[in-house]
C-alpha cells in the first residue's frame, strides 16, 4: 500500500512539475476549462452526454440522404461532440454543416484531415505541396502563411479543427503511409516546418493537431491494414521520434494524434498504441506534459481494429487517456462501454467531466460559443482566393530543387543558339509541361508511355541527337506521389543512357527517393526535383528552365549514396517572364478578372468580336492570359491562348521600329535624314529632304495611305493585264487569293506610287503608314543583310523566343491556329484566312512595315516587355536605354502632336471616352493599336504591358462596335483600376 502512494505521489509530483514547465506553452483554449459558458453547457449535459461529447463520426457531403439521416440520427439521439468530414464539395459540405449544427443542443467541432489544405478532401479547392516539397524549402514563413490560410478556409466551410501537421521523421524510404507526408528525415527541420505550421492555423484559431504520436516515420507497414511495429531503444525514440512532438507541445499545439503503433519498448504488452496507457497518459500526459487535446486516429484502420471489437476498442482508447474519439464505428455501444467502465471504477465520472470540459473549451476557442451558421454567397471565390493561389505558387517555386546544374546550363541562355526537344515519360500527349516549355521558345515534343516499346523510345532517340538541348520530364499522375517508380526497364535504360549526355535536363515531378532507382540519374548536366506532379508544379519547372523563376530548395531526405539531405543549388530567376497571379505583382485577381471578363462578354455579346485574347503583365510578371469565345461567329473553334491574330498597325512598332533603333544604336540611322538619304530613287521627289523624326512622329506631311489594289482595275473593274493573272508564274509568282497572282515586280509600283504621291499642305499630325512600306528595304541597305524578315528573326524574335511572331503565318502554323478576319467582298472575294488582312501588304507578299505580323498574345508580350525594360530581355540587351527613350517620348508636343516616333502614346490632354487611353495611362506610356481589333500597349512607370488581340473586321471591317463600346480602353484601366494602392 505505501509502496502504491509513493508511485502515485512521484506521478502526482512529475504531473505537477511538467505542467508548471516554464518550457512549455500551454495551448490557449484551456483557459475556458471553467468558463460561464462551459459551466453553462455543462450543467445541461447529462453524464452519458458528456460521455458523447468525446466521439467524432465521419460526415461526407457527397452521400445520399440515407448517410446524412444516419449522421442526424446519432446527434439527435446521442449528442455526440463533433464530426470529421471527408469527401465533398465545399457548397454541401457548408449546407451540412449548417444542418448539422442547427439540430445539435452542442455546437459540433468539425474536423478534416487537411494536410495540404482542402483539397485532400474536397473537390474544387486548393493542393497545398505534400509535406516533403514543403520541407525542401528553406525558412518557414512561407508555411506560416499557408498555415493561416488553410484555416481560414476550413473556417469557411464551418470546420474547426486540422488533423495536421504530420511531424513523424520519415527517416525510413520504404515508408509506405507517411513518406511524402513528412517533411523529411531530418528531426530539426521537421521540428520548425511542423512549428510553422501550426502556429500559422492557431493564429487563426483553428485548432491543430501534431501526428502521429510517438513517431509513425520509421515503418514499412501501414497501420491503415496492419499494426506496425517499431522496435527502437527508448533512447533512440526520445532522441528521434518523439522529438518533435516534445518541441510542438512546448511550442503550444492545441492537440496531438496517437498513431496506431506497437511500440515494444514503450508497451511491451504488444497493445496498439492508441489503446496504450502508458504511451497515452504516462509518456504523453505525465512525461511530456501534454494538456491539450489528445485524439486517437481514426477508430476503423486495422492497426487498431484488429483483434478489438467496436465499442469496446474505442472504451479502452479513453481508458488509455485520449480525449477525442476519432470515426467511430458504433457510438452508442462505445458510450454504453464507458458507462459501464465508470461503474466498474476502470475510470471516474469526474475524469469524463474533465475530458469534456475540455473540448467544450476547445469549441468556445474557435468561436462556438457565438456559432452563426456559415454563408454560402461567395464561398468559391473566397476559398480559390488569390492570396491562396499567390501562397501555392510561392510555396511550389521554393520547394523546386536543383540537384545539378552542370556549366549553368539553366536557366537556358541565347534562345537564338538553342535547338530544344523535350521528352515527357509517363504519358501518350503533349503534357502540360510541355505547354509551358513553349511559352519560353521553340521546343520540339516527344511523349514516351510507361508501356513505351523499344522501337518507340529508339526513334525517339535517334530523333533527339538533332538538338543541342534536351529537357526529359519524369511524370507521375497518381494521386500521391509514392516512392514507386512504375516504369519499364527499356525506359529506365533510356534515362540512364540521356543522362550520360551533356545537353540534357532532367525534371522529375515524383517522390525523391525514386531517384535512387534511376542508375546515373546523378551524373547528369541537370537534375531537378520538383517532388510531386500537378499541374502547377509542371509549369514552375519550365519557368525554372528558363529563368522566369529561380530555385533555393534543399533535399528534406537523402538519395540512397547519391544525394544526402539538406543539398541543392541556389538558383535566380527574373531573367524572362513570369506566369503567376495578379497578387503576386501587387494587383487584386478579383478586380481585374471580374473587369475583364465583363467587358470581354459585353463586347461579344454585342457582336463586336466572335472571341479575344488578352493578356496583362505587370513587373514582368504574366498575371493574367485569358482566350475568349470564338475563332469566327460560325464556327465552333474556341480561341486557344496559342492562337494567332492579325496584328495589323502594331506591326509597325514590332517588326521595322526595333530594327531601326538598333540602326540608331550603331549609327546607321539618322532620325534628321530623309528617306533619299537610305533610298536614293527618292532624290528629286517630294519626299526630299523631310526628316525620319518628323516622317516617323507622322508629322511628314505624307498622305495616309494609298488603296493600291484600286489603281489595278480598268474601268470594268476587272484587273489590268499586267497586274494580275488567275494562275501562278515565274512573273505572277505572288499569290493574293488562289485565284489571283500578282507581278513579281509591282512592289516597285508600290514605291512608285509613295514617291509621287503628293504631300499634305501642312507639317501637322497626320497619321500615315506610307515609310513604313519603305523601311524593311532601307533596313536590308543597312544592315547589307536579306531578306528583311530574316534580319528580323535573327536579330529580334528569335532571341526573345517570339515563335510566333511573324509573317505570312500559313508557311509555319496550321490554319486552325490562325484567327481569321475579314470577309473580302470588294478585292480579293473570299474569306481572309491565314493571309494578312490588310490590301498593301499582301500586294508586298504578306512582308510589310506597315502590317503583315501575326502573334499570339504572350510573343508580343514579349517584345513589349524588352521596351519597358528599356531595351534588355531575357539577359540580352536589344536597344540601348537612350534610343528607347528617345523613340518613347513625344518629340513634338508643341505641334499639338502627342505621338512618339513610330509609337502612339496618350493624348497630351485626357479626352475622355474618346481618348486612345486609359485616363490612368501614365504621359510616358506608349504602344499601338490595329485595325483588326488589336492593342499593345507598355507604361514603363507602372511597368504594365497590355496585350488585346481580335478580329473585329469580321465579317466586315463595317462592324464598329469595339470601338463603340470602347472596350480596349476601358479594359486597360481596369488593369490600372487592380493595381493595389
Amino acid at each position: 500500500m505505501k509502496l502504491k502512494l509513493a508511485l502515485l505521489f512521484t506521478i502526482f509530483s512529475y504531473t505537477c512539475i511538467f505542467s508548471q514547465n516554464p518550457e512549455i506553452k500551454q495551448p490557449e483554449f484551456l483557459q475556458y476549462q471553467q468558463s460561464k459558458w462551459v459551466d453553462s453547457i455543462m450543467q445541461d449535459l447529462s453524464p452519458r452526454e458528456r460521455i458523447a461529447q468525446l466521439f467524432m463520426i465521419p460526415a461526407y457531403s457527397n452521400r445520399d440522404q440515407t448517410h446524412v439521416n444516419s449522421v442526424l440520427e446519432l446527434i439527435e439521439k446521442e449528442k455526440i461532440g463533433g464530426l470529421i468530414f471527408m469527401q465533398g464539395d465545399p457548397e454541401s459540405q457548408l449546407k451540412l454543416m449548417n444542418t448539422y449544427q442547427l439540430i445539435s443542443e452542442v455546437p459540433l467541432i468539425g474536423a478534416t484531415d487537411a494536410e495540404w489544405g482542402l483539397g485532400m478532401r474536397l473537390q474544387n479547392t486548393i493542393n497545398f505541396p505534400y509535406e516533403m516539397a514543403l520541407g525542401a524549402i528553406q525558412g518557414e514563413d512561407l508555411i506560416f502563411e499557408m498555415g493561416q490560410e488553410i484555416a481560414r478556409q476550413l473556417k469557411r466551410v464551418g470546420l474547426h479543427m486540422n488533423f495536421a501537421p504530420v511531424v513523424d521523421v520519415n527517416n525510413n524510404p520504404d515508408n509506405p503511409v507517411i513518406n511524402y507526408r513528412s517533411f523529411g528525415e531530418d528531426k530539426m527541420n521537421v521540428v520548425r516546418k511542423g512549428i510553422a505550421y501550426m502556429q500559422g492555423m492557431q493564429s487563426e484559431n483553428l485548432m491543430t493537431t501534431a501526428k502521429h504520436f510517438p513517431g509513425h516515420g520509421d515503418t514499412d507497414t501501414d497501420s491503415h491494414y496492419d499494426l506496425p511495429q517499431i522496435n527502437h531503444k527508448r533512447t533512440r525514440l526520445d532522441s528521434l521520434e518523439i522529438y518533435p512532438f516534445k518541441k510542438l507541445i512546448e511550442a503550444g499545439i492545441t492537440g496531438v494524434m496517437i498513431a496506431h503503433l506497437d511500440i515494444p519498448e514503450l508497451d511491451s504488452t504488444g497493445m496498439p498504441s492508441t489503446l496504450s496507457k502508458p504511451i497515452v497518459t504516462e509518456l504523453l500526459k505525465n512525461e511530456l506534459g501534454f494538456q491539450g487535446l489528445i485524439v486517437t486516429d481514426a477508430m476503423n484502420m486495422k492497426g487498431v481494429t484488429k483483434g478489438n471489437d467496436p465499442g469496446i476498442v474505442d472504451k479502452d482508447a479513453i481508458l488509455a487517456g485520449n480525449d477525442l474519439i476519432e470515426f467511430t464505428e458504433d457510438v452508442p455501444k462505445a458510450i454504453d462501454e464507458i458507462e459501464k467502465a465508470i461503474k466498474q471504477g476502470l475510470i471516474s465520472q469526474k475524469e469524463i467531466d474533465a475530458r469534456c470540459r475540455k473540448i467544450l473549451a476547445a469549441k468556445q476557442w474557435v468561436g462556438l460559443d457565438h456559432y452563426q451558421p456559415g454563408k454560402l454567397e461567395n464561398l468559391d471565390k473566397e476559398i480559390n482566393n488569390g492570396q491562396a493561389r499567390l501562397i501555392l505558387q510561392k510555396l511550389t517555386e521554393a520547394s523546386l530543387t536543383v540537384l545539378k546544374n552542370e556549366n549553368q546550363l539553366i536557366p537556358i541562355q541565347k534562345l537564338d543558339q538553342v535547338k530544344m526537344a523535350s521528352v515527357s515519360i509517363g504519358v501518350d500527349q503533349k503534357s502540360h509541361f510541355q505547354k509551358s516549355l513553349d511559352w519560353y521558345g521553340k521546343v520540339k515534343h516527344f511523349q514516351l508511355p510507361v508501356d513505351a516499346s523499344e522501337k518507340l523510345i529508339d526513334s525517339v532517340k535517334a530523333k533527339l541527337k538533332g538538338y543541342n538541348v534536351n529537357i526529359i520530364g519524369l511524370h507521375d499522375f497518381s494521386i500521391r506521389p509514392q516512392n514507386i517508380l512504375k516504369i519499364s526497364e527499356e525506359l529506365k535504360n533510356f534515362i540512364t543512357e540521356m543522362s550520360s549526355e551533356d545537353n540534357t535536363i532532367f525534371a522529375i515531378f515524383k517522390n525523391p527517393y525514386v531517384l535512387n532507382d534511376l542508375e546515373n540519374i546523378e551524373n547528369s548536366n541537370v537534375l531537378i526535383e520538383a517532388y510531386q506532379d500537378s499541374p502547377l508544379t509542371e509549369e514552375m519547372v519550365a519557368q525554372l528552365i528558363f529563368g522566369g523563376v529561380g530555385a533555393k530548395g534543399r533535399l528534406p531526405v537523402s538519395i540512397g549514396d547519391k544525394f544526402k539531405a539538406g543539398y541543392g543549388l541556389d538558383l535566380e530567376g527574373g531573367l524572362r517572364f513570369q506566369y503567376t497571379v495578379p497578387e503576386a505583382a501587387g494587383m487584386d485577381s478579383e478586380i481585374l478578372y471580374k473587369g475583364i471578363d465583363s467587358l470581354v462578354k459585353q463586347a461579344i455579346d454585342a457582336r463586336a468580336i466572335p472571341g479575344a485574347q488578352i493578356l496583362v503583365a505587370k513587373d514582368e510578371k504574366i498575371v493574367f492570359y485569358k482566350s475568349y469565345g470564338f475563332q469566327s461567329y460560325t464556327d465552333t473553334i474556341a480561341v486557344e491562348n496559342e492562337d494567332i491574330y492579325d496584328l495589323a498597325s502594331i506591326t509597325k512598332i514590332s517588326s521595322t521600329l526595333p530594327l531601326v533603333m538598333q540602326l540608331y544604336d550603331e549609327g546607321k540611322f539618322d532620325l534628321n535624314a530623309s528617306i533619299d538619304d537610305y533610298l536614293p530613287y527618292f532624290k528629286n521627289s517630294n519626299k526630299e529632304g523631310i526628316p525620319f523624326r518628323q516622317i516617323l512622329a507622322h508629322q511628314g506631311r505624307l498622305q495616309p495611305w494609298i488603296p493600291y489594289w484600286k489603281t489595278t482595275l480598268r474601268n470594268n473593274g476587272s484587273f489590268k493585264w499586267n497586274t494580275f493573272q488567275k494562275d501562278s508564274s515565274a512573273r505572277f509568282p505572288l499569290k493574293i487569293s488562289d485565284d489571283l497572282w500578282l507581278h513579281r515586280n509591282y512592289k516597285k509600283k508600290i514605291y512608285s506610287a509613295i514617291k509621287k504621291i503628293p504631300l499634305e499642305k501642312e507639317a501637322k499630325y497626320k497619321y500615315s503608314g506610307l515609310a513604313f512600306y519603305l523601311l524593311p528595304e532601307i533596313v536590308e541597305r543597312l544592315t547589307n543583310e536579306s531578306p528583311f524578315e530574316e534580319v528580323l528573326y535573327d536579330r529580334i524574335y528569335n532571341k526573345l523566343g517570339a515563335t510566333s511572331l511573324t509573317y505570312n503565318p500559313m508557311e509555319k502554323f496550321p490554319i486552325s491556329r490562325i484567327v481569321p478576319t475579314e470577309n473580302d467582298f470588294f478585292f480579293r472575294h473570299e474569306n481572309i484566312h491565314g493571309n494578312v488582312h490588310d490590301e498593301g501588304a499582301i500586294m508586298m507578299g504578306g512582308v510589310s512595315g506597315n502590317a503583315g505580323l501575326f502573334a499570339n498574345a504572350n510573343d508580343l508580350a514579349k517584345l513589349m516587355q524588352m521596351y519597358v525594360n528599356m531595351g534588355e530581355y531575357g539577359g540580352e540587351r536589344f536597344i540601348e536605354t537612350s534610343t528607347l527613350e528617345e523613340f518613347t517620348k513625344a518629340p513634338f508636343p508643341d505641334n499639338d502632336n502627342h505621338r512618339g516616333l513610330g509609337f502612339d502614346k496618350p493624348y497630351l490632354e485626357y479626352k475622355g471616352e474618346s481618348s486612345n487611353t486609359a485616363k490612368d495611362a501614365s504621359m510616358d506610356s506608349f504602344g499601338h493599336t490595329g485595325f483588326t481589333g488589336t492593342m499593345a500597349w507598355a507604361d514603363p512607370e507602372t511597368n504594365i504591358v497590355y496585350i488585346f488581340l481580335s478580329n473585329r473586321v469580321l465579317p466586315t471591317r463595317d462592324n464598329t462596335r469595339l470601338y463603340q463600346l470602347n472596350t480596349r480602353t476601358n479594359i486597360q484601366q481596369v488593369i490600372y483600376d487592380a493595381i493595389k494602392k
